[in-house]
C-alpha cells in the first residue's frame, strides 16, 4: 500500500503562497534545505496536485531536460495525478486528470504498488483529502519568519486534526523540517 504524503513549505505563520516566496523562502536558502527537498521529491513514486499547483509547475518543470536542481528528472518522469473538474487537457508527460470522485480515485491509487504519493501545494485538495482520512503524513519545511500577509495553508474553517510528531530537524539556517501523522 502506498502512502499519501503532504509536503509543504511555509513561513512560521503558515504562509505558503508562491507570490510571497521572495519574502519568506528565498532568504533561507541553503544546501541543507536543497538536499532535503531533493530527497523528498526524488523518493516520490508519483505526485498528486490540484489544478492551480499543476498549472504553476507544469510549464516550468516540463521544460527541464537534465534533472535540473536534482528534482526535474523525477518531476518529469513520475506519474502525476491532477484533481480538477475544470482542467481540459494536461500537456505535462505522465499526467492523468481526475475529474470526479477524487477521494475514491486517490484511495484506489493508494492501493496500487509503487512509491509514496506526494502532494505539494494544493491546500484545498489537501483539506479535502484529509477530510476523507486519506492523508498519511504531513511534512513541513517551516522558515523562521512571520510574514503577516499572504495565503495561509491552514485557513479559517480548516478541520481540527490531531497530529503525532514523527520527526523534527533544524537546519543551520533556522528552517525546521517536521513530520506528523494524523491520529486515527
Amino acid at each position: 500500500m502506498r502512502k499519501l504524503i503532504v509536503t509543504e513549505w511555509m513561513s512560521l505563520d503558515g504562509v505558503f503562497d508562491a507570490e510571497t516566496m521572495g519574502d519568506w523562502w528565498g532568504p533561507y536558502d541553503s544546501d541543507e534545505r536543497a538536499a532535503h527537498i531533493q530527497h523528498e521529491i526524488g523518493s516520490a513514486g508519483g505526485f498528486v496536485l490540484g489544478r492551480r499547483t499543476y498549472e504553476m509547475l507544469a510549464p516550468y518543470w516540463s521544460a527541464m531536460k537534465n534533472n535540473e536542481m536534482g528534482v526535474a528528472g523525477n518531476l518529469n518522469g513520475a506519474p502525476k495525478y491532477v484533481l480538477s473538474s475544470t482542467l481540459g487537457t494536461a500537456s505535462w508527460n505522465n499526467t492523468t486528470i481526475i475529474k470526479r470522485d477524487a477521494p475514491k480515485e486517490i484511495a484506489k491509487l493508494k492501493q496500487q504498488a509503487g512509491g509514496q504519493l506526494l502532494v505539494m501545494g494544493s491546500a484545498k485538495l489537501v483539506h479535502s483529502l484529509a477530510g476523507e482520512g486519506l492523508v498519511d503524513e504531513y511534512r513541513f519545511l517551516i522558515t523562521p519568519i512571520v510574514v503577516g500577509h499572504g495565503r495561509r495553508f491552514f485557513d479559517d474553517g480548516a478541520r481540527t486534526t490531531k497530529l503525532t510528531p514523527t520527526s523534527a530537524r533544524t537546519f543551520k539556517s533556522g528552517v525546521l523540517a517536521v513530520s506528523y501523522t494524523p491520529v486515527a
